[in-house]
C-alpha cells in the first residue's frame, strides 16, 4: 500500500496518507487545506543480520525465561 509523507504549507503540519491513485485528493488533517506537498521519503534500510536474543537477565524483575540465571538458583 502506498503510504506517502505530506507537508501542509498553510499550517506547516506534516502527516502520512494512504494514496491509491495519483488523482486522489489529499487534504491536511489539521486545517483541511487541499494544497499539500508530497515529501521525499527514503525507505528504511533492511537489517543485514538479526539482533541476537538475550540469553540471560540480571534484573530484579520477574524471571525472563528458562535461560534466566535466576532459575538456576
Amino acid at each position: 500500500m502506498p503510504l506517502y509523507d505530506y507537508a501542509c504549507p498553510r499550517c506547516e503540519h506534516t502527516f502520512e496518507a494512504l494514496v491509491f491513485d495519483d488523482a486522489e485528493a489529499v487534504e491536511c488533517p489539521q486545517c483541511h487545506a487541499r494544497e499539500v506537498r508530497r515529501q521525499l521519503s527514503v525507505p528504511a534500510k533492511p537489517l543485514t543480520q538479526p539482533a541476537p536474543l538475550p540469553s540471560a537477565c540480571n534484573s530484579s524483575g520477574p524471571p525472563c525465561g528458562p535461560m534466566c540465571g535466576r532459575f538456576r538458583g
